[in-house]
């Protein structure tokens, strides 16, 4: 029966306290945007919390719509809004689907509903684009990079990457925690992450948390080559990450291959639009991929009014 309401219903979580663990990352020899001094000096109250974080609260919400397949073929894509930082609460929004649909919208909010994120997710092959997909379609070509200059849209990463992730894994400046230190501190914990309780899933075996592929993925993405000149901060502005032939799994290798799919700026802003592909080592089999914006602060670029005007462009 066709309901004769106008709302659609939404799932809600509840109120979450994510926690900042990103306070002491490093890239190109300095802190990032997530160091509170570093931030400050940009305009921010504090730093940040990584974006993805807060994927972890819509994984219980999408479960329980799509049951095991969320993590098997399970895509999430958000544009980020709002920054949050730690002590902040943030409640996370899905909206229900149609009967047989397996496409939603979803959104999460702070305590006083300030908008955090915007965006989408599936299971199984999408019915139409993306959140990221969406806006990638809508990009007007650059009118004058002065950051991201040297980069090209088709543009590969430089050198092959093999990753991993080990519960007691360092990985690396970019993140400088563990798995198992995420899993203490998670805002939605799951018996399946856990060595303890890995061997109890559908799978036989721990997977890695939605939001901890952004980790695996981006810990060696220096290695690709793919970002703009430097010194300058950087921080997530929309990322969608999609399971093929998922899950991703603890302990397991997987080879990377990145690519640019689009160059975007802002007032504020350059941005580098990045495909990374993931294939289980050995097999080659394509199991999941991640499209990231990243958005370069103009204002932390040393020379970017120098460089600017030296090109012939505004500022």
């Amino acid at each position: 029966m066709t309901s004769p309401f106008t709302s659609t219903p939404t799932l809600c979580g509840a109120l979450r306290q994510p926690r900042q663990m990103l306070a002491d990352q490093k890239y190109d020899g300095h802190k990032s945007i997530h160091d509170d001094a570093m931030a400050e000096g940009l305009g921010l109250r504090a730093g940040p919390i990584e974006g993805p974080t807060h994927f972890s609260q819509f994984d219980p919400l999408l479960f329980q719509l799509f049951g095991a397949a969320w993590f098997e073929t399970g895509c999430i894509s958000a544009h980020y809004q709002t920054m949050v930082v730690e002590g902040e609460s943030v409640r996370a929004f899905v909206e229900m689907p149609a009967p047989g649909a397996t496409f939603v919208r979803l959104h999460a909010e702070k305590a006083d509903g300030t908008p955090v994120l915007v965006g989408s997710a599936s299971v199984g092959e999408p019915s139409q684009p993306h959140e990221l997909e969406q806006r990638i379609a809508k990009l007007r070509p650059p009118a004058g990079l002065v950051i991201n200059r040297d980069l090209k849209v088709g543009q590969r990463g430089a050198a092959p990457e093999t990753i991993r992730m080990g519960f007691d894994q360092h990985m690396g400046d970019h993140y400088p925690f563990t798995l198992a230190a995420k899993l203490a501190v998670i805002t939605e914990p799951c018996a399946w992450y856990t060595p303890e309780g890995g061997a109890s899933s559908p799978w036989g075996r721990p997977i890695i948390p939605t939001e901890m592929i952004s980790v695996l993925l981006g810990s060696t993405i220096a290695d690709a080559q793919l970002g703009g000149r430097k010194p300058a901060v950087g921080l997530f502005a929309g990322q969608q990450i999609r399971r093929i032939a998922g899950p991703l799994f603890v302990d397991q290798d997987y080879e990377l291959e990145r690519e640019i799919v689009a160059l975007s700026e802002s007032a504020r802003t350059e941005s580098v639009w990045v495909r990374t592909k993931v294939y289980e080592a050995g097999t080659r089999k394509l199991v999941a991929e991640m499209i990231l914006n990243g958005a370069t602060m103009k204002a932390s670029y040393p020379h970017y009014e120098a460089e600017a005007k030296a090109l012939g462009l505004a500022v």
